[in-house]
């Protein structure tokens, strides 16, 4: 199957539900289970949740994982300015591991969906990181960013001042909750 429309990915099978992801055109899922109209389906990345069972068609695009951006850094700086949405992974609206998981698709690679995910399959860094690296905050982890060298980050966030995708000298706040730095 696949979604046939950008479509909200809900943590229990309700429209008010928290929106844990979002589902983009084309891209093919397996529908584990169906009930009053809900489907609840796993991405090509084993990202599971639930959406209406009506955006669901028989029709993909294959194309879906073609890369558009020689790397995943590139591709994160070219969503700069785009404002932060929970759960968000598109150009109206993303989150910090939803930049991370867009940012490497656009580069033609798969990785997981969620923080905790990224850093459980990245390899670690220990000693200087490079300009794509990826950084995790919290443990367990609760946000994610790129490191682009020179002190600074690419993130999505939202706080006092910043709310969206910015390319930033990696804040105080941040860098004393520093959990790991890995390469996916």
């Amino acid at each position: 199957m696949f979604v046939y429309q950008l479509t909200p990915l809900r943590a229990e099978p309700a429209a008010d539900a928290e929106r844990v992801s979002e589902v983009l055109p084309g891209e093919p899922v397996a529908v584990l289970e169906e009930r009053d109209g809900w489907a609840r389906i796993r991405t090509a990345y084993a990202y599971e949740g639930w959406l209406q069972a009506a955006s669901l068609g028989a029709d993909g695009d294959e194309g879906w994982l073609e890369p558009s951006a020689p790397d995943p850094l590139t591709a994160a700086r070219r969503l700069l300015g785009v404002p932060y949405r929970w759960g968000g992974m598109t150009a109206a609206g993303i989150d910090c591991s939803g930049l991370v998981h867009m940012s490497f698709r656009a580069a033609g690679r798969l990785v997981p969906r969620d923080a905790d995910q990224q850093e459980a399959a990245g390899t670690p860094v220990v000693e200087d990181p490079r300009p794509g690296d990826v950084i995790s905050y919290g443990n367990p982890p609760d946000h994610v960013a790129f490191w682009a060298g020179g002190g600074t980050i690419v993130h999505a966030t939202r706080r006092e001042g910043v709310d969206g995708v910015v390319e930033e000298a990696e804040p105080a706040e941040l860098a004393i909750r520093r959990n790991a730095v890995f390469r996916l």
